[in-house]
């Protein structure tokens, strides 16, 4: 049976692409929140399905590296294509001869070698694609530093904090579950909704692993039964409907199109399904649609602009509306820039429960006066209206304190 690859292992089944620790760290963009994939099968080693593949994933310091395991059905068509290459079967008058494999002809080449090395190469740019390599993460965070002086402290510790840029059917139905739950059971629900709905692909160390279900299987008429029997609750008939609605009004190609329209466009699209709000429409948006503005807002990350940005444009409001929201979004869209979602991505991770002891091994809390003093050294200034409007025109940002 195959296992979880380990590079220590030995290198030679793995393939790398170049990638400093500061522009990817798995260990934070892996476990924040953003895709439920992904698990630590061996100390920083994930494991995970990506693109209909079986991948693990490791780094070192300026290297990003990677296995991919044979799927079920590969690896039968690769049995079939060896029986063939070893025996040729010809008929004639009746009559079945074997012929065994000598060495290949001269003008032909080994199409297994062939599709190897295609394979490869699409592999590496599935990898450069999902983790949005292109994106100069450094940069990004030296622009967010400049700007905010509290992001510049959080970035000094967590840095490597990318977004991921996911397939969005899986991204869609996954945060579909996510209302009212928590990371880890929403692991457990996403892992349930692949074993039931999903095709196989491989089996390491005894985990059998799946691949996401298809829209057209998530619409079937008897999934809302089935997952009501699996603990989704109410998410079970949002999971069904929509699936059905986006086949029945839109087609297979719906979500994939919804990359290439405006951000508003695309989140009032998603708004129209069961079960999807404005938080889960501006996840959708962020992390699968190329939608960089797109900024997430639920209660814990109101609490974030309240406590670490003195936020106050709520008038004291207790439920989070749509018109919050968008304020809220306004002003780190305002703050940050045309990427915003993904600063506040940074700020969310910093903020989990797991990740608090990297924050206490280098003690980030700093005096108020030592903030303070930073803050004005760096001249910046954040500006807070009672309205969440900015009626001042100015060329430099601002924050009236």
């Amino acid at each position: 049976m195959a296992k979880h690859a380990v590079l220590s292992s030995g290198a030679k089944m793995w393939r790398s692409v170049a990638c400093l620790k500061s522009e990817l760290r798995l260990d934070l963009t892996l476990a924040c929140g953003q895709s439920f994939r992904w698990k630590e099968t061996a100390e920083g080693h994930w494991t995970g399905v990506m693109g209909g593949r079986v991948w693990t994933l490791t780094q070192t310091d300026d290297t990003l590296w990677y296995q991919v395991y044979t799927n079920q059905d590969e690896q039968k068509e690769a049995g079939d294509n060896k029986r063939r290459a070893g025996v040729s079967l010809q008929e004639g008058n009746g009559a079945v001869k074997k012929r065994f494999k000598g060495a290949p002809w001269k003008d032909e080449e080994d199409p297994q070698a062939v599709t190897a090395e295609q394979n490869r190469d699409v592999e590496a740019e599935m990898l450069r694609d999902y983790f949005q390599l292109h994106v100069k993460l450094g940069d990004l965070y030296k622009e967010w530093g400049a700007a905010d002086c509290h992001f510049k402290q959080i970035a000094d510790i967590f840095t490597g904090v990318r977004m991921l840029r996911q397939d969005p059917t899986e991204c869609l139905f996954s945060f579909i579950c996510t209302s009212n739950n928590h990371i880890s059971r929403i692991q457990g629900m996403v892992e349930r909704l692949c074993q039931n709905l999903g095709a196989p692909l491989c089996q390491l160390d005894q985990t059998s692993y799946y691949d996401f279900p298809t829209l057209s299987a998530l619409a079937d008429s008897s999934v809302e039964a089935r997952l009501r029997d699996l603990g989704f609750g109410y998410r079970a008939r949002f999971l069904q409907q929509s699936a059905k609605q986006i086949l029945d009004t839109h087609g297979l190609q719906w979500l994939e199109g919804l990359r290439r329209v405006p951000y508003l466009e695309a989140r009032d699209a998603l708004r129209t399904l069961p079960g999807v709000g404005t938080k889960v429409a501006d996840c959708v948006c962020l992390m699968s649609l190329d939608k960089p503005e797109a900024v997430p807002v639920d209660t814990h990350v109101w609490q974030i602009a309240k406590r670490d940005y003195k936020y106050a444009a709520d008038n004291g409001q207790k439920s989070l509306t749509d018109k919050l929201h968008k304020q809220i979004g306004d002003f780190f869209r305002k703050l940050w820039g045309p990427y915003a979602g993904w600063a506040h991505s940074v700020l969310f991770c910093a903020d989990l429960k797991k990740f608090q002891s990297l924050k206490e091994a280098t003690h980030l809390k700093q005096p108020k006066e030592e903030e303070e003093e930073k803050c004005r050294a760096s001249k910046i200034k954040r500006e807070f209206d009672g309205d969440g409007t900015n009626k001042k025109k100015r060329k430099k940002m601002s924050v009236k304190k």
